[in-house]
This record gives structure tokens, sequence and C-alpha cells, in this order.
């Protein structure tokens, strides 16, 4: 997994090139100010290192800073590392059970999404033969007319219509004028053999009121199937709601393989920390007009432009017992990385970013069945959120978000106004323009602003814990 000082300067490379910038003597895709800070100190905690740094950063920025890494790696052989695995397996427990009940409650929503969708192709049946479309109403009572003799005329064994067509009876005009006749008047008035007539006529009154009936009961049958999709799907969202800390959680304590690293020894009683922090601040256009920093009679460029520093952790520890949890004594390196972004090259790394972070997990779950899990959603906004043909005058009601999938498996909000969602249109790096000539200066002028805002943070703290420090290269 890339880092997101790789990331970036990936994005960089592609955007700016990697030739030599004149001002930094460094390559345009690089940091434009880096500064390195170790502490060393197995008797003091980290968590103070790392948190003054947090606070100094968000008054930096406006309380505008994300953490974008937090890995860890135990030494097997410690003690740390066995309390982990513990809390790991009764939340892995929790999951798989919790899990079981979520797949069990798929499948009866499967199986209920496609008893609906027979029921709808059976009523859509009576809807055309109710048609005010002459061909569409008699081929509907024609559909009609098959069905009732394959699954209820056919129980009448060499009686139905069926076996008096084609048996030794031959009563070979039955079944024509079966599917003709609309009405027992109709019958009547056909040339046909009285015999004909005698089988024909009751046939022609069953089916009619067979008909009626059936249809009612269907629609019935088709709103409790309906409802009982509903209260499934609700209780699949409680579920979901249910699972999801303990599935993050769950994934949250996975330990990152720490490889070859010296620092993560099995015998020994350590931790190694990987943690990265960004902050941004967008440049003001009109402060750099009103400051002389912007040449007069420009425009706004179209893309703002942010001054940004990366900030990352790398703590070697020693994790000691203190109560119920632990404090992690030892050295810290942090180092301090400036840079300057539009907001096309923010936008690529937070869509690199999500590609990468705790989300990876939760696609494992999803596996190869992402698309049918797609195609249910479909299927249930569609019988969930389909009117009624008897409440078309009622007013169109908003309604909750009726579909679990994304509480469970993507993880968005289970509740949410019912409206198409906008894809999210996936941004290409060969897509992003590069700076015109108001926009180099706007990129200048942030990268002189991270370069300043990181050797304040950098310098504060040396200064703010006793360390000797250097005269600002920012004062004149």
């Amino acid at each position: 997994m890339a880092t997101p000082n790789e990331i970036i300067e990936g994005i960089l490379a592609k955007t700016l090139g990697t030739s030599v910038n004149k001002k930094t003597g460094k390559e345009k895709n690089k940091p434009v100010a880096e500064f390195e800070l170790v502490y060393d100190s197995p008797s003091e905690t980290l968590e103070p290192v790392y948190f003054w740094i947090v606070d100094m950063m968000n008054n930096l920025f406006g309380n505008k800073v994300e953490k974008l890494v937090d890995n860890f790696s135990s030494s097997p052989g410690g003690g740390h590392f066995s309390e982990l695995s513990q809390k790991k397996n009764i939340l892995q427990k929790n999951v798989t059970e919790a899990m079981g009940t979520v797949n069990t409650v798929i499948k009866s929503i499967v199986n209920i999404v496609y008893d609906l969708k027979d029921f709808e192709i059976r009523l859509a049946h009576y809807d055309d033969a109710k048609s005010k479309d002459k061909n569409k109403a008699e081929a509907g009572l024609l559909a009609l007319k098959q069905i009732w003799m394959d699954n209820v005329d056919i129980k009448r064994g060499v009686g139905s219509i069926n076996a008096l067509a084609s048996g030794n009876l031959q009563f070979v005009t039955l079944r024509d004028a079966f599917m003709i006749a609309n009405s027992v008047e109709d019958v009547k008035n056909m040339d046909l053999n009285d015999r004909v007539k005698r089988i024909l006529e009751p046939r022609i009154d069953e089916f009619l009121k067979w008909k009626d009936l059936s249809e009612i009961e269907l629609r019935k049958r088709f709103n409790i199937e309906k409802n009982y999709l509903k209260s499934q799907v609700s209780m699949l969202q409680l579920y979901s709601r249910w699972v999801k800390p303990y599935l993050k959680a769950a994934s949250q304590l996975e330990m990152k393989e720490p490889g070859r690293n010296p620092a993560v020894v099995t015998a020994f009683n350590t931790l190694w920390l990987e943690l990265t922090i960004f902050g941004k601040s967008q440049i003001d256009f009109k402060d750099a007009l009103i400051s002389k920093q912007m040449p007069n009679g420009i425009k706004k460029p179209k893309r703002d432009y942010f001054s940004c520093v990366l900030v990352n952790f790398s703590f070697r520890g020693i994790p000691q017992k203190v109560g119920q949890h632990y404090t992690f004594g030892g050295r810290a390196n942090v180092k301090f990385q400036a840079y300057a972004l539009n907001k096309e090259e923010l936008d690529l790394l937070e869509q690199e970013l999500k590609k990468s972070d705790i989300e990876d997990m939760l696609k494992l779950i999803e596996g190869s069945t992402t698309e049918s899990l797609d195609e249910m959603k479909k299927d249930i906004d569609y019988f969930l959120n389909k009117k009624d043909v008897d409440k078309k005058e009622e007013e169109e009601r908003k309604s909750k978000d009726t579909n679990p999938f994304s509480a469970l498996f993507n993880f968005k909000t289970v509740y949410k106004k019912e409206e198409k969602e906008e894809e999210i249109k996936e941004i290409k790096i060969e897509d992003v323009k590069k700076d015109s000539y108001v926009e180099g200066i706007m990129r200048a002028l942030a990268a002189d602003s991270a370069s300043e805002a990181c050797f304040n943070v950098y310098d504060i703290y040396k200064k703010a814990h006793n360390m000797a420090s250097h005269d600002s290269p920012f004062e004149e």
C-alpha cells in the first residue's frame, strides 16, 4: 500500500512533471519544504508528542486536520499482542454470529423478491384483460385461460379440456371454442354441437368466477408479501446497525504485517506505530490581490489552491500496562512535509486513499457478489417504492431509504431521502489540466504558505520543549 506522500508525489509527477524547481532546487513533485524531528524517551509516553502536534495543526488550519493512516504492529511475544488478539477474537465471534443471522434474512428477502416477481407477472395478465386496447385485452384474457387450463382444469384428469380435445372422445373443437368464448352467451351463439356446448358452458362460467376471485386473492397475497418484505428489510437494517461497529472495530484491530522491519522482534515486547495527519488551508484570491501578491487586472482561476502540510509519525514503543490500558514510551520519528495542491489533485488524493483504507476489508465481505447485491437493491427499491394502483390520487410520499445493503456492505447512512443517487465520477489523472499562468502564481503562493506553516509547527514544538532550533527562513 502506497503511503500518502508517495501518492501525492505520484500525482504531482503527472501534473507538474519531475523537472527541478529553480526556486527550491528540488524536483517539482517533491515537498516544497521538509523537516524531521526525532524524540527518544523510553520513560515518557508518546501520546503527548502526537496530540501536541495535532492541536497545533488544528490551530493553524482551522480544525481541518484529518488522520489518513493509522497502522500498528506488535511483536508476537509481547503482552500487547496477546491482549489485542483476544479482543479481536471476541469481536470476530460477534461478527460471525451476526452475519449468520444477516445471511438468513438475506435469503428470505431473495425468496420474497422472486415471489413478488412471479405475482407481478401474473397480475399483469389481469391488468391486460381489463385494458381498453382490444388486442391487449384479448391477449390478457387468452393468457388467463391458458393458466386456468394448466393449473385448475387439468386437475379433472381425463375430463379436462386438454384431455377431451386430444383423447379418444375427440372433442376437437372444444379447446378452440373455449379460447374464443368470453361469456356463456357467446357459447350459446356459437355454431357448435350440443354435446360440446353442454361441456363448454359450465367451464366458461367457472373460468369467469375463477378469474375474479383469483385476482382478488392474488392481489392480497401480493400486498402481504410486500409488507413481509418491508418487515424483513427493517430487520436487516437493524442487524446491519448492530454488526457495523463490531465489523469496523475488528478491522481496525488488524495488525499491519511488519515484514522485515527490525523494530519488531518476535521475542521482544515492542510496538511499531505509523500515523499520518494532513492539514490544508485554501489560498484566498482576494487577499492575495489586496496584498499585491497577484498582478492587478486578472480574474480568479477556476481551480482553488491549498497549502497542505503532511505529518508522518513513526513510533517505536515499549508497551507498559497501566490499569486497564497500555502506555507507550520509546522513540518518535516525526516528518513534516509541505505541498501545494489544487482542488483536483486533492480529489485524486482522496480517491486513491479510499482505495486502500479500511474499506478494503469491507470489500472482502462483498467479494464477487457486488453485482448481485446491486441487482437486489434495485428489486427492493422497485417493490417498496412502487405506488399501488388504487392510490394514484395520493400525493407522492417521502420515505426513508429502505435498502439495507448500503448500511451493511458500503457503510453509508441507513436513512436518506428518496432520490436517485448521483454516480460518483471517477477522476482520471489524465484529465487534470496543467496550471495556467494565474494558477502557477496561486500554486507558488500556496507553496510559500505551506512551507511557512510546516516550519512553524516544527519550530514551535522544538521551542516549547526546550530543544535547540534556528531562525525562521521566512522572517525578513
